[in-house]
């Protein structure tokens, strides 16, 4: 059995980043970037006020002095002229400051008669100005390939005068559910029968890691229907599966995309739930078989599907991001599998406990879950108030 570092090492070292796009800055955020971002223009593209009040050369607005008032300059409309000794320019937040003065005048420092302008306040030179290019300069590099944006990054683009983005294409991932046995939700169920879930979980939880998700027809065990189906997946960036990845005699994917040249990387993983795992490759096409299990399903496409997703959409090659948590019971040795243990969080997100029972057929369990507890193969006991590492499931959107 693989360890599961490893195979998650293996299956992102087979993948690349799709290519890229333009589309427009409404639509990019949370996308990743596939060419750097750099300014268009200056900003400031010259001095600006950062307040309102009165534009002044420092050296005459000394306390007690009065000035005459020669104009004004509100946003967007600069003063045409240059300020001289012993005059001023009303100015508001965002305006340009006029040539000759160096400084600014608050409004509330100061006592205004019709022109008249009487400083209460001293100015000192620069005061309340920010030069050009306080924010960032022409050709200056903002945002770097490779980043996923957010909507500060997107305000940041926008401010650069960037109407469009280059970004990565978002991966498409064809799921194939398999077996006799399972039916969609609301169709009558055959005897013995169980309703699909995996396809619409790892629907979602494709969509929440930024791709796209094609849910195809489900296959029943019959090797001719597992080939046509998945040969029609082809266009795909991934193909996922799931069910008939095990040993039983109607386990068929193996057996059924052999003889259509699929090349098996390898086959279980040393991890509970989720130990029969299939990686390998049809054509150009990679594979991902999932176990059937519906938590297997799901615990699997976090440890290795959301990984994979975030290679193809132009981020680094990691793990999925665990942080630690605070145990609030303890647990019990470990065998030579890695556990994904489902648990709960208190209210401050500090202490994590197991539930009791994690049998791997209990889908309700996970829906609770608030984390994995992750714990190594042949981990010793472990007591409460211990600290674990955990996957917290909230900030992936699932």
């Amino acid at each position: 059995m693989q360890p599961v570092a490893e195979a998650r090492a293996r299956i992102l070292a087979a993948l690349a980043p799709t290519g890229a796009e333009t589309v427009p800055l409404a639509e990019a955020a949370g996308r990743v970037l596939a060419r750097d971002v750099a300014a268009r223009l200056t900003q400031p593209p010259a001095a600006v006020s950062a307040m309102d009040g009165y534009a002044v050369r420092a050296a005459d607005a000394q306390a007690g002095t009065t000035l005459r008032m020669i104009g004004a300059a509100p946003a967007g409309h600069p003063f045409a002229g240059a300020i001289g000794h012993g005059e001023c320019v009303r100015i508001f937040t965002g305006a340009l400051v006029p040539a000759g003065a160096d400084g600014i005048l608050l409004q509330e420092d100061a006592t205004a008669a019709d022109t008249a302008i009487t400083v209460n306040e001293t100015v000192l030179p620069g005061r309340w100005i920010r030069p050009a290019g306080l924010d960032f300069a022409a050709g200056e590099t903002l945002l770097p390939a490779g980043r996923r944006l957010t909507a500060r990054d997107i305000g940041l683009a926008a401010a650069a005068n960037h109407p469009w983005l280059a970004v990565h294409r978002r991966p498409r991932i064809g799921i194939l559910a398999t077996g006799d046995e399972i039916a969609l939700p609301g169709d009558p169920l055959p005897a013995g029968g169980i309703v699909s879930s995996n396809a619409h979980a790892l629907a979602a939880l494709i969509r929440a890691a930024g791709a796209e998700a094609v849910v195809l027809p489900i296959a029943p065990d019959d090797s001719d229907a597992i080939v046509t189906l998945a040969t029609g997946a082809r266009g795909c960036d991934m193909l996922l599966t799931t069910g008939g990845a095990s040993v039983g005699e109607h386990d068929l994917v193996q057996k059924a995309l052999g003889p259509q040249g699929f090349a098996l990387d390898f086959w279980k993983i040393a991890m509970r739930p989720g130990k029969p795992l299939i990686w390998g490759r049809l054509g150009e096409t990679p594979i991902l078989g999932l176990p059937g299990n519906p938590v297997s399903a799901l615990v699997c496409g976090v440890v290795f599907l959301l990984p994979a997703i975030a290679v193809m959409s132009g981020l680094p090659a990691a793990p999925t991001p665990s942080a630690p948590a605070i145990l609030g019971t303890a647990m019990a040795e470990n065998d030579k599998r890695e556990d994904y243990v489902r648990a709960t969080l208190c209210a401050d997100g500090r202490v994590v406990t197991p539930f009791p029972k994690q049998d791997s057929s209990m889908l309700k369990t996970l829906a609770r879950a608030d984390a994995l507890v992750i714990r190594a193969p042949f981990a010793a006991p472990i007591a409460a108030g211990a600290e674990v590492e955990v996957i917290r499931l909230a900030p992936l959107g699932i």
